[in-house]
This record gives structure tokens, C-alpha cells and sequence, in this order.
């Protein structure tokens, strides 16, 4: 009897130490991480998002693949990672379009506030004003008179709608006391061909997304939305210099992840980007692209998207915005 009891003990045990064996998780990354950009290519947020992607490749040992998914105001690539299985192999690089669904869509396919995990802050920037090169105007006081005077020939782009710029947008028409046509489009680069063509004659985003075309001429910088210049474009003065002051605002970019993920891959991942930020090959690199090299790990960038989406609802509410 005793004999059979030790029998049973040890196979139970060996029962049990297999089981926890199996139950141990594979160690992250073991396998290449794709990073979803809910954007066309060649925007602001795609440069960032590549340049984030190619510097976590470096730190992990296993390569990490953007994808560009546009539509839908981010939505698109947003949903994507949704409903992808929360193990830290599908990503979301985006900007602070991402937040602010709930207030510009009239049915956005899910919250972005409580159906993602924010995982880390990464770079913000200030954004630039251009105009159609075929316009004479070169100042924002010289454009508002001329709004004023005919609304119906003046019409801005937007990247998306939510996102920094479309937000300056709607501020720049508040200040102005502008009613003009806002179009939304998929992502800054189609946006900025139409302005280059003359088909819509304002856009605003970020710096580093309109910066080369306004070098090349195709499009008019006309101004910085940041208290200082850009050293960047020191010839092109802040808002407040071409006549608007007030219109300060700046493009912020974050890494989310599918809800539920285990928190240790969190962890991971904001070591690994903690480090690649103070990197200063990372550091020249987003000072390249015009960007201050922002981290926040998980918990800080929680409370950071809550503030941005309670001030952006505010601005929303006060020039009587409907949602599309």
C-alpha cells in the first residue's frame, strides 16, 4: 500500500511539474512584431512610426514590420490591431488621432480609451501651416482678410479628421471667425498633393510631414504653431509673428496595443523604448524629423491621452463641431 502511495505521489508530481512546464510562456519577441500605421505612407506619422519600428528591430534581435493600413480617419489600421490577439505581435504606431474617434465620427468602430493598451508616448512636434503656391497671400492676416472677403474659394485639408491638425484647424477658424469647408482626407500626403495643385489652399500638420515640399516650393510655409521657430525652418515665423496669436499646437505620436495584453510584454516594450529614446542616434534622428524625442511609459501616457482628450473635446464643443 505504502509502496503504491509513493507511486502515485511521484507520477502526480511528474504530472504537475510537466504541466508548469508547458504553462511557462516563450520568451518576448520570439518571432517578428508588426507595427500597424493607420496612415498612407510618406506622412508624418508613417516617418515617425518606420523610424520607431527600425530602432526597436536593432534592441530586439527579431524584425519589426510596418504596415500601412489608411481609411477611415485611422480607424482602419485602428481596427486591425483590435482585433488582433493581445500577445505583443501586433501593434499600433499613430498619433493623437487615435484618442479622439469617439468625438469626430458619429460611429466609430470601437473606444479608443478602454478597446487599447496604451503601451508608451513616443515624440512630439509642432505643426506647420502651408498654402497653395498659386495664392498671393504669405501671412495669416493677409489670408483671413482675404476668407473673409470670399469663403467660397478657400477650403482646408486635414490629414484625418481628429487629428493635430484638423484640431488647429478648427482652432485657426475660431480665431479667425472663419466658416470654411474642412475636407478630410487619407493621410497627409494625398491631402498635401491637393494643395500643391490648388484644389484646397490650407493645410495643417505636422513639420516634418510638410516641411520638404515647402523647400522644393510646391507649397507656401506660411507659419509654425509653436512659440518658437522651428530650427528646422528659422525662416518661417510662429503663428503669433504671422498674425495670429494663440494658435499653439503640437502632433504627439504612441505606441497602443490590443487590450489585455500581459503586462510583463508592457514592461518590455518600455524598457526597450525608454532606452532607444535617449539613444542619440535616436535623438539626431527625431531632431532630423523636427520632433522632441516625449517618452512616457503606459501608466504617465494613460493620464497624459486622458488631459489631451478632455481639452480637444472642449475645442470641439466651443466651435459646435458635429461628427461625420
Amino acid at each position: 500500500m505504502l509502496r503504491r502511495a509513493l507511486v502515485g505521489g511521484v507520477a502526480a508530481a511528474g504530472l504537475v511539474a510537466g504541466r508548469e512546464g508547458r504553462a511557462q510562456p516563450a520568451p518576448y519577441p520570439g518571432r517578428p512584431v508588426r507595427i500597424i500605421v493607420p496612415f498612407a505612407p510618406g506622412g508624418g506619422v508613417d516617418a515617425v512610426g518606420r523610424t520607431v519600428a527600425q530602432r526597436l528591430s536593432e534592441r530586439i534581435g527579431v524584425p519589426v514590420v510596418v504596415e500601412n493600413r489608411a481609411g477611415g480617419s485611422g480607424t482602419i489600421g485602428g481596427q486591425a490591431v483590435q482585433a488582433a490577439a493581445p500577445d505583443g505581435y501586433t501593434l499600433l504606431f499613430s498619433a493623437s488621432t487615435h484618442v479622439m474617434a469617439r468625438q469626430v465620427l458619429r460611429r466609430p468602430p470601437y473606444d479608443p480609451l478602454t478597446d487599447f493598451a496604451p503601451v508608451a508616448q513616443i515624440g512630439a512636434a509642432p505643426l506647420l501651416l502651408v498654402l497653395s503656391p498659386n495664392r498671393p497671400q504669405s501671412n495669416i492676416t493677409e489670408i483671413v482678410v482675404e476668407a473673409r472677403r470670399n469663403p467660397d474659394r478657400w477650403a482646408f485639408g486635414a490629414s484625418a479628421l481628429g487629428s493635430a491638425g484638423h484640431l488647429a484647424t478648427i482652432l485657426f477658424l475660431k480665431l479667425a471667425g472663419l466658416d470654411l469647408v474642412i475636407a478630410p482626407y487619407r493621410g497627409t500626403a494625398p491631402a498635401l498633393t491637393d494643395v500643391a495643385a490648388g484644389n484646397v489652399q490650407l493645410m495643417i500638420d505636422p513639420v516634418l510631414a510638410l516641411l520638404p515640399l515647402v523647400q522644393s516650393g510646391g507649397v507656401k510655409g506660411v507659419a509654425i504653431t509653436s512659440a518658437h521657430r522651428s530650427p528646422l525652418a528659422p525662416s518661417i515665423p510662429t503663428s503669433a509673428e504671422a498674425g495670429m496669436p494663440g494658435l499653439e499646437f503640437a502632433s504627439w505620436y504612441g505606441l497602443w496595443a490590443p487590450k489585455n495584453i500581459p503586462a510583463p510584454i508592457v514592461t518590455t516594450l518600455n524598457g526597450h523604448l525608454a532606452e532607444i529614446m535617449r539613444e542619440p542616434a535616436t535623438v539626431e534622428r527625431f531632431a532630423a524629423l523636427g520632433l522632441e524625442p516625449v517618452f512616457a511609459a503606459s501608466d504617465d501616457f494613460q493620464r497624459f491621452i486622458a488631459a489631451d482628450v478632455a481639452r480637444n473635446a472642449e475645442l470641439l464643443r466651443s466651435a459646435n463641431f458635429q461628427p461625420e
